[in-house]
């Protein structure tokens, strides 16, 4: 017992590095053509767009440091097409057909959400640059 709680934060840290992983490969799948390698929005389609691609690593600091992640999910799986940083943006069906997971909304009520769409965003989240320094669902 004293071996597995000892292993315990080595495992906890493998789920999230495991995520991120994840995360960073659906990134790179769907997201570097117009947002770039590093998320910058420098990607090699970015000039053939109507409107510039957002900086990724800027989300937090353009909100006070705080990270949103429901809106960012939002915009992503396209649900609310009123949060839509530009017509261009589109939305990601591939990220919505997979294993579901539970995601605490905020409001004391989970509900299940593609895993995928989580993955994607905790990786952004590790790309704010300032790190968030706070986080609402």
């Amino acid at each position: 017992m004293k071996h597995f709680l000892a292993l315990l934060p080595l495992l906890l840290i493998g789920t999230t590095v495991e995520a991120q992983s994840a995360g960073e490969a659906l990134f790179m799948e769907n997201c570097v053509a117009c947002h770039g390698t590093a998320g910058r929005g420098d990607g090699p389609l970015a000039a053939g767009l109507a409107t510039k691609p957002a900086n990724l690593t800027e989300i937090a600091a353009r909100r006070d440091g705080v990270w949103p992640m429901l809106e960012i999910m939002s915009v992503i799986d396209g649900y609310s097409r009123n949060t839509l940083p530009r017509e261009d943006m589109p939305v990601f069906e591939n990220l919505l057909d997979n294993e579901m997971v539970e995601f605490d909304t905020g409001n004391g009520a989970n509900t299940l959400v593609p895993a995928k769409l989580i993955n994607i965003v905790e990786f952004l989240l590790s790309l704010q640059d300032p790190a968030s320094t706070s986080y609402v669902p």
